[in-house]
């Protein structure tokens, strides 16, 4: 049994989902415990089958039984228990996605999760279905709202500014590159992230770092080499940010505890 598996969507579909995920302890007997998940600026769809899982954020313990379970972005660690004869899958979704859908105010919501009600959701999914038909169901659904949905909007752009961008940009460039106030993209995103444009970035550049870091050796690249790439003051700064989120140093850090991209 692989406990741990990712699966991709359709090069169109990439525009809204980054991938579809799976926790699966659907076989076993016994649980899996302190297993972490770092945050990468994305939100997660659960879909829990079987007995539970338990999940810590900064801020709350979550016992999640069988049901369907949105999950806002995060800003420090997650710590996972799956319960033995239980399945997750996640649709991970872009930061910029549910600003599609601005009935959803999340100015405050980060670090949480709540039941929904399959009901809620704008598609129809079952969450016994095999990864095959998952699949199909996103992209048939995500490929039809791209057709309806061709120019990005505020959200979208922010994000893209930021995602290809070289270096660390400010919200005030950011502001005149969109010809806006930055007052009204900090609310704007705020309401459809739940996190600042700040936040963002930071989070961006820190899940960055962790993937140049796990493969410095392919890279040759030292841990002060690292720091200043991805834009911190110095080695030290690096750490000091990286123990905020993680609670470890870069020296300590295991990789074997977390579920990690394997598409890096």
């Amino acid at each position: 049994m692989q406990l741990y598996s990712e699966h991709y969507v359709s090069k169109k579909t990439e525009r809204f989902v980054n991938k579809i995920w799976c926790l699966d302890n659907s076989i076993g007997e016994s649980l899996i415990e302190n297993k972490l998940v770092l945050p990468n600026g994305c939100f997660n769809l659960a879909f829990v089958d079987g007995n539970s899982i338990e999940v810590h954020t900064n801020k709350n313990k979550y016992e999640m039984n069988g049901g369907i379970y949105f999950c806002s972005q995060m800003t420090n660690k997650v710590l996972v228990n799956i319960q033995p004869k239980t399945k997750v899958t996640i649709i991970q979704l872009h930061a910029w996605t549910l600003s599609l859908f601005p009935t959803y105010d999340l100015s405050n919501f980060a670090d949480s999760i709540i039941k929904i009600d399959a009901s809620e959701l704008p598609l129809k999914i079952d969450i016994q279905s095999d990864i095959e038909t998952l699949l199909n169901t996103i992209n048939t659904y995500f490929e039809t709202l791209i057709d309806s949905n061709k120019n990005q909007n505020t959200i979208e752009k922010i994000c893209e500014i930021i995602r290809l961008r070289e270096d660390e940009i400010s919200v005030s460039e950011i502001g005149k590159l969109l010809n806006s106030s930055q007052r009204l993209l900090q609310m704007k995103f705020k309401a459809a992230t739940g996190l600042t444009i700040k936040k963002y970035i930071q989070i961006l550049k820190f899940r960055k770092s962790v993937d140049q870091m796990l493969n410095a050796d392919l890279q040759k690249l030292s841990l002060t080499e690292i720091a200043l790439y991805n834009k911190y003051f110095d080695q030290s700064h690096f750490i000091r940010k990286f123990k905020d989120v993680t609670k470890t140093t870069p020296k300590t850090f295991n990789p074997d505890l977390y579920f990690l991209s394997q598409k890096r």
